[in-house]
């Protein structure tokens, strides 16, 4: 790659600042007359990072609203968690209509929902997994993540690992195979979002998904290439001091990392990512965690 794969970074604790300026440096959203399809984090209603904040989903909502959409959904399977008690306890059903958003409850549809992606060398039993038809059929989709550990099996939750929620609770069971990893990986082969937020204002350090060892970041990024975002979520989670699991493996060691840049979903290299800040607050932890991507 010649050209470098740009993450923003911003040093906020607002989350509704956050979104606005993430979104500056991502650009005018050109999503007039099209279908936008929304993946939040809705694995539990625990509070962020347990589960998307709802500052930022109501951020993203009102940004992609303006952005004069001829339709605009949001959708999620929580897990194990009843995925419709989820969105009543976070009150998501009355913030979607509050924004002119659809809300799909992926736990509730049926066969005609979802639609199967198959590839010869795919982890999954049968070489195939499903993911529903509404991320299919949109002509854009935007994800916001959490910033995490995880603590059965995923080592870390950003936005690589966001996919599983596009994918039935019960097909496979991704924590009892040696290949989770990989599969996390491989989900994203049926969707690329045009760009991901992650929120990493609040942070685990160790444990999560839904609660562990919380850490104030004051931080959220934004950018096109979900193995880029990830390789600076971990590059976050060094710097600050995590688990075994992190801090003793190389950012791209890690196998849901690996596994995606053979696949070709970004970049492939540390070399390959520019953080760019926009205030001298953003600019010093910038400087940080460049320097842990580059130790690397």
């Amino acid at each position: 790659m010649n050209q470098k794969t740009r993450i923003y970074l911003v040093a906020t604790e607002n989350r509704s600042e956050g979104v606005t300026r993430c979104l500056s440096h991502i650009g005018p959203l050109d999503y007039a007359g099209k279908k936008v399809f929304l993946k939040p984090n809705f694995n539990t209603a625990d509070v962020c990072p347990g589960s998307t904040h709802n500052d930022t989903l109501e951020g993203l909502l009102k940004a992609l609203r303006a952005a004069n959409p001829l339709a605009l959904t949001v959708g999620d399977r929580s897990g194990p968690a009843d995925t419709a008690e989820v969105m009543r306890q976070k009150g998501i059903p009355e913030l979607c209509a509050r924004h002119g958003a659809g809300l799909v409850n992926f736990e509730a549809l049926d066969d005609s929902g979802w639609v199967k992606f198959s590839r010869d060398d795919l982890h999954w039993p049968g070489g195939y997994f499903e993911y529903p038809k509404v991320v299919q059929d949109a002509d854009v989709v935007v994800s916001t993540c959490c910033l995490k550990t995880h603590g059965f099996g995923g080592v870390f939750s950003m936005s690589l690992k966001l996919a599983v929620g596009l994918t039935p609770k019960d097909f496979p069971k991704l924590h009892n195979t040696p290949d989770m990893r990989r599969m996390i990986a491989e989900i994203n082969l049926a969707y690329t979002p045009d760009f991901i937020v992650m929120d990493g204002i609040d942070i685990f350090t160790d444990g999560g998904p839904m609660d562990g060892k919380r850490a104030k970041a004051g931080v959220m990024f934004a950018g096109r290439d979900r193995v880029a975002l990830d390789a600076v979520g971990l590059a976050l989670l060094k710097h600050l001091g995590s688990n075994k699991a992190i801090m003793d493996t190389p950012i791209f060691e890690q196998e849901q990392m690996r596994r995606a840049a053979e696949l070709g979903l970004g970049v492939t290299a540390p070399d390959q990512i520019d953080i760019v800040a926009d205030d001298p607050k953003s600019e010093a932890l910038a400087e940080k965690l460049r320097a842990v991507l580059k130790a690397e």
